[in-house]
């Protein structure tokens, strides 16, 4: 089995999420007492998110660069960035270290192909639904990315820092989001991607009319395949 190194923090709380998901798929594959070998870097986010607020993206990639560094120093023989936003960076992560970086929207895009999907809502930061740097990967498999209106993408973005990314959940906002993706849905799409970590602690797959892919466990997944 080989160590997973986790850069994780941003926020907590989907951290937590992989963790639990590792260790999970492990013993679902391996059985016994077996757990997931891994390493977590877990930052402070209260400094990533006023890198990204301030578009201070080269300062936030070279914070996380180090921590790859430590990562694998510790032993990790794989890399995963634990959000979708910070994959803005992940070339400058992948360069500070000797280990392949499992991108996240690689192991989504495959996901969402292997399901059969071809045009696909996508839920995330502001800055993953109006940058290019994620709509861009998953367009380069093939797939036709819709993104919400001015104030879906509002809503979507303060619930993820404001509510989700401190732990709260709220009903109303699991409405709005219904919401949002029945508004995608109408636009198109086939299916939606739950492309911040956090999403999934207020949406599932009963929440929408069209299958959702959530990144967290897609993610792990392809850990997982690729550590054992």
């Amino acid at each position: 089995m080989k160590t997973i190194g986790l850069l994780g923090g941003m926020s907590w709380e989907s951290t937590a999420a992989y963790y639990r998901l590792l260790n999970e798929l492990v013993r679902e594959r391996l059985g016994g007492l077996h757990s997931a070998k891994c390493v977590l870097y877990s930052v402070d986010f209260a400094e990533v998110e006023r890198l990204q607020a301030a578009g201070e993206w080269a300062a936030a990639g070279e914070l996380l660069a180090g921590a790859a560094r430590d990562v694998r120093a510790a032993g990790a023989e794989l890399l995963l960035i634990c959000t979708n936003t910070m994959h803005k960076v992940a070339e400058q992560v992948a360069g500070a270290v000797d280990i392949p970086l499992l991108h996240l929207g690689d192991a989504t895009a495959e996901a969402v192909l292997a399901a059969g999907v071809r045009r696909v809502g996508l839920l995330g930061t502001a800055f993953t639904m109006e940058q290019d740097f994620y709509r861009e990967r998953l367009a380069s498999h093939g797939l036709e990315v819709i993104v919400p209106d001015a104030r879906g993408r509002e809503l979507v973005h303060r619930v993820i820092y404001q509510e989700l990314c401190v732990g709260v959940v709220r009903e109303e906002s699991r409405a709005g989001y219904r919401e949002v993706i029945a508004d995608l849905v109408a636009a198109g799409a086939e299916g939606v991607i739950l492309g911040c970590t956090e999403i999934e602690l207020l949406i599932g797959a009963a929440d929408s009319p069209v299958p959702v892919f959530p990144t967290t466990r897609i993610h792990a997944e392809a850990a997982v395949t690729a550590a054992l």
